[in-house]
């Protein structure tokens, strides 16, 4: 069981620290939609922004075990990191106006939806362009 905890822990840890920021992300939203009266995709910037700041923390740290060193190094890995989750924002958009204006179906259920599709994309980012052994 260690064994293959040691094997997938990566994989094992994105899914946990995934599920964490899909959490912020659509309490966030959620908390958004209950309390303001404000257009649903200003409050999905809201809720991307304060889940990929908690997801950058803990990807560097725990997931991909970043050790930049040097602040050059460290923004550089930043901001490719904020790059494409503003891809992954794109696509976030889009299925949600795609859910909500277009289909009318209920704002948290497409929110629920659409980030299943934006942790795989993610995912691939993080692992290919973003934290890759150097």
């Amino acid at each position: 069981m260690i064994k293959l905890f040691k094997q997938y822990y990566r994989v094992i840890s994105y899914l946990f620290f995934g599920v964490l920021t899909t959490v912020i992300n659509i309490g966030v939203f959620a908390a958004l939609q209950l309390l303001t009266a404000w257009n649903y995709q200003v409050e999905t910037v809201i809720a991307w922004f304060l889940s990929v700041l908690f997801a950058y923390i803990t990807n560097k740290l725990w997931v991909f075990s970043s050790h930049t060193t040097g602040l050059k190094a460290f923004f550089t890995e930043m901001s490719s990191f904020f790059f494409f989750r503003l891809l992954s924002l794109v696509m976030e958009l889009v299925i949600m106006w795609i859910g909500v204006s277009l289909l009318k179906q209920n704002a948290i259920v497409v929110k629920v939806v659409d980030n299943v599709v934006v942790i795989v994309a993610n995912y691939v980012f993080s692992k290919v362009f973003i934290f890759r052994k150097r």
